[in-house]
């Protein structure tokens, strides 16, 4: 139970962090939304290292760390790069699901197959995480190109190991992983940003987004850690993607941003899968 509580505390809060994150892209665009976001997330993983005073672990779990938040950094790029030149609400559904599938997959054959029920649960999560991920207002998405999936699939298998190597980095330790995490992502984004020439330059409105956005990403990264912990990776990670129904409902709220139908039944959906997992 344990294990499902902590996997919905990190859906809710990387859907708050993913809902500060659009906005503060409005404001300084998606590249340094992401960047500023995973350096000052690092800051916040650096400075409670004395508090915890968590042993440190072995390297292999640090390297695994460094290699998860590359890739996961790169497959964030590949996502933008996926929604800035084809459908936002494909590239978002695909990438998503993809990134479920991945650890339900490698936990079938490294922790054995669920039972029947949370089996199920898989089923409607994985239907949910597709239905809310797609545009409250937007047509009705369709491929033009076979080759338009190529980004997003790559994205969400990138999410997806991702979700599997953190998992494995942090048999050992919480918040270490995360850090040598945060310092893959961070380097690589680093790197990426001299390659374009992007001006750093911010307003000091930006930073009330941009800080809340920082520790809730960290927060989710934290909670799901937790849940792989307590529990199974890959209920852990199916209920972590389930956050863009965090996402929709904060902008119904905030922003008046209208929930479509198949929304709607994506966050029932949501709702059916956790009860199934649960029992």
């Amino acid at each position: 139970m344990l294990s499902i509580i902590f996997g919905l505390m990190s859906a809710l809060a990387w859907g708050g962090g993913d809902f500060l994150g659009g906005l503060s892209s409005r404001r300084i665009g998606a590249l340094l939304a992401v960047f500023y976001a995973e350096f000052l997330g690092l800051g916040f993983l650096l400075a409670a290292i004395p508090i915890v005073r968590e042993p440190f672990p072995s390297w292999v779990s640090i390297a695994l760390g460094l290699s998860c938040g590359a890739l996961g950094s790169f497959a964030l790029m590949l996502l933008y790069q996926a929604m800035a030149s084809g459908q936002m609400s494909i590239a978002a559904s695909v990438s998503a699901l993809l990134a479920a599938v991945v650890p339900i997959v490698v936990g079938a054959f490294t922790e054995g197959m669920p039972g029947w029920l949370p089996f199920i649960g898989f089923a409607f999560a994985l239907a949910a995480v597709w239905l809310i991920s797609q545009e409250g207002g937007a047509a009705k998405p369709h491929l033009t190109r076979l080759s338009d999936l190529r980004l997003p699939l790559l994205a969400g298998f990138g999410f997806g190991l991702y979700f599997v190597m953190m998992h494995e980095a942090s048999r050992q330790a919480t918040l270490w992983p995360m850090v040598a995490s945060r310092t893959g992502g961070s380097i690589l984004l680093l790197a990426f940003v001299l390659f374009r020439r992007t001006t750093m330059r911010t307003k000091p409105g930006d930073w009330v987004y941009i800080i809340p956005n920082a520790v809730l990403d960290v927060g989710g990264n934290v909670f799901y850690v937790l849940a792989g912990q307590a529990g199974r990776m890959d209920i852990a990670a199916v209920l972590g993607a389930l956050y863009p129904g965090g996402t929709v409902v904060l902008a119904w709220l905030f922003l008046k941003e209208h929930i479509s139908r198949q929304q709607a039944v994506g966050i029932l959906a949501a709702l059916l899968a956790i009860v199934l997992m649960t029992m």
